[in-house]
């Protein structure tokens, strides 16, 4: 009878933690989301775009997302939280839209994505890092803010020279 209890409660620790954190354990989610759509939409700009400066802005994006993916995916695997592998409906449908778009307007298109996606993702490294309680996403967090902070500021200067305005400024 010991043996099952114990065993029971072994098992429920891993989902202790995720209903416990549950605001960290969207973090992580998020922040997933958010690495696998930056690779994917950098391959498809590697791809499709002409413009120098945006394929090395997209080559940019998968080297460095392509990295913290990995080592978001070890620290949400060390604590037992399983990560989308997947794109949300939303990603998938910015895809889709670049997918069919070409030239000037996918450049347009790819660099205004970059900036949103890359503000919210700012906001959501600060959010964890003020108020999460799981220390090692912190961490994480602050480990890869300057980053992201450096991605959006390339975007930024991305987005000046191709005539797109960023939402924030």
């Amino acid at each position: 009878m010991k043996f099952v209890i114990l065993a029971t409660l072994t098992a429920a620790a891993p989902l202790a933690f995720a209903a416990d954190n549950s605001s960290d354990t969207s973090f992580y989610k998020h922040l997933a989301q958010g690495g696998m759509a930056e690779v994917d939409l950098g391959k498809l700009a590697g791809q499709k775009s002409t413009d120098p400066k945006v394929k090395n802005f997209a080559e940019m994006m998968v080297k460095d997302h392509s990295s913290a993916n990995q080592k978001l995916e070890s620290l949400a695997s060390s604590k037992h939280l399983e990560l989308p592998k997947t794109l949300d409906a939303s990603h998938e449908a910015t895809k889709t839209k670049l997918k069919v778009l070409t030239g000037n307007s996918f450049d347009k298109s790819y660099v205004e994505g970059q900036l949103k996606d890359h503000e919210k993702t700012v906001k959501l490294l600060e959010t964890e890092i003020s108020s999460g309680q799981d220390a090692d996403a912190k961490a994480f967090a602050e480990s890869v803010l300057p980053t992201v902070k450096h991605h959006l500021e390339a975007a930024r200067e991305l987005a000046s020279e191709e005539g797109v305005k960023s939402a924030s400024r």
